[in-house]
């Protein structure tokens, strides 16, 4: 996800001279042809902003994987610090679409997602350019995916990996939200695929399958930042699957440790307009969960007040976003996308 200056920062346009993210996805990679494997085809989708280090360090993690991934797709926010320069110097098999301007993570996610449903995904496995997934992470992932499916007849929707700090701590900015009033029968083909059931995950290693995602939509490009993840995978999740997979591991490199919940200056617009954005819609969530999950919401908004350090401002951030919340709605990811320069494909 952008972090506090990305969401400030104006974004340069992206080289005229560059393939557009459509050109992209039509241009078939090195990466594409030769893999010793069967099964589904899976693309990974790693979106970036103004991280070119951390960025290539992912990039390292993803072609390392002992099941590598059959395609990679790096979907750059328009990044002023030679990012798109650097994909195509160390990793020219990537398919690399440059964005006209900033979309935030969520823009991102959403262009990533188009481009892999294009380029016929089976699998989309999603992450930030600040996640390091262990090599087996994305074999472990398959695995779970496999036993879960041999036992219920139909694998799940979503599975998320677990997710560490730089220090081995499970980071708690990434802990899947466990499915509230899970069935003993769920629990139970869960716990024979090694994992736990989940209604939710982050952007940070998660597998998703691309039939559904054709069948329910992209991420909502306009939330910028913050809930796109919650949204799009609890969207997925309604009457699916999702399987928490401790198995599979990936870092994390935030630059500190700690939840979201922490003092969020001007980014608290994004999670309170996100939320009652979401909590209105009718697709991600029953009647019933809105209930619990807006009320888990109130408790967090009240714990993110205790620790600021500037209740005044966060104030402001509150009223503004529960105005636009209420009073707007999410334009669809087309046009957000095609604002952007992707034009084409959107599902």
């Amino acid at each position: 996800m952008p972090s506090p200056a990305d969401a400030a920062a104006t974004p340069s346009p992206a080289d005229a001279t560059t393939p557009s993210p459509a050109d992209a996805a039509a241009t078939p990679s090195p990466a594409d042809a030769g893999r010793g494997h069967t099964g589904p085809r899976v693309i990974a989708v790693v979106v970036t902003y103004n991280r070119r280090e951390l960025l290539l360090e992912a990039l390292a993690a993803v072609h390392a994987q002992s099941r590598a991934a059959d395609a990679v797709i790096v979907v750059d926010n328009a990044s002023a610090d030679g990012t798109a320069a650097a994909v195509r110097a160390h990793y020219p098999s990537v398919h690399l679409a440059e964005l006209a301007r900033n979309t935030g993570g969520a823009g991102g996610f959403a262009c990533g997602v188009a481009l892999a449903l294009a380029q016929a995904a089976d699998l989309i496995w999603l992450m930030d350019d600040d996640t390091v997934p262990e090599p087996g992470a994305l074999a472990a992932l398959l695995d779970a995916r496999e036993r879960h499916a041999a036992v219920t007849g139909s694998p799940a929707t979503v599975l998320a990996s677990s997710v560490v700090w730089t220090d081995g701590r499970p980071h708690p900015m990434n802990t899947p939200r466990r499915k509230p009033l899970a069935r003993r029968a769920e629990r139970r083909t869960a716990a024979m695929a090694g994992c736990l059931p989940i209604r939710s995950a982050s952007f940070v290693s998660v597998l998703v399958d691309a039939g559904a995602c054709r069948q329910r939509g992209l991420p909502q490009a306009d939330y910028f930042l913050w809930n796109d993840d919650f949204e799009f995978t609890t969207r997925l999740l309604r009457g699916n699957a999702g399987l928490f997979c401790p198995a599979s591991v990936a870092v994390h490199k935030t630059a500190t440790f700690g939840s979201t919940d922490a003092d969020p200056g001007q980014r608290f617009f994004y999670e309170v307009r996100n939320k009652v954005w979401m909590l209105r819609s009718r697709a991600p969530l029953a009647p019933l969960e809105r209930v619990l999950y807006g009320g888990s919401t109130l408790r967090r908004w009240a714990r993110t007040f205790a620790r600021s350090r500037d209740r005044r401002a966060l104030w402001q951030w509150l009223v503004r976003g529960l105005i636009a919340g209420v009073r707007t709605s999410p334009r669809p990811p087309e046009e957000v996308l095609a604002s952007a320069g992707l034009t084409s494909p959107v599902p």
